[in-house]
């Protein structure tokens, strides 16, 4: 899968869309990344480490694997953005933030382009 052309894909969704990017298992950011135009609201090192806990929290939901089946995606609200993490293979998560006010449809679309 081209990595940076489902970034690119992603953002032209939708304008809501602040942030997307594929982080491997290090918490690294591989590709993608924040709108041109938006602010940031964590530091580089905090985006970091949002990646790591993201991938820590994916691993305590994979224990539950065999009895409901595999995630697709998580999403949490918080009060300045919705953030969407999305397994797209064995050592790569994606990370999408929004703004707190877009449709929770954009979800189905970047499916949609993750497993066309």
């Amino acid at each position: 899968m081209d990595y940076s052309r489902l970034c690119k894909d992603i953002f032209d969704l939708d304008q809501k869309i602040r942030f997307a990017a594929i982080c491997d298992r290090t918490g690294e950011i591989k590709y993608g990344g924040l709108r041109e135009g938006i602010r940031s609201l964590l530091s580089s090192d905090q985006t970091k480490e949002s990646a790591l806990q993201a991938w820590n929290r994916w691993k305590l939901r994979n224990a539950m694997e065999s009895r409901i089946g595999k995630g697709r995606f998580s999403m949490t609200e918080y009060e300045k953005v919705k953030r969407f993490t999305i397994p797209v293979d064995n050592e790569h998560l994606l990370l999408v933030s929004t703004e707190v006010d877009a449709d929770l449809s954009i979800i189905y679309n970047i499916l949609k382009l993750i497993h066309h």
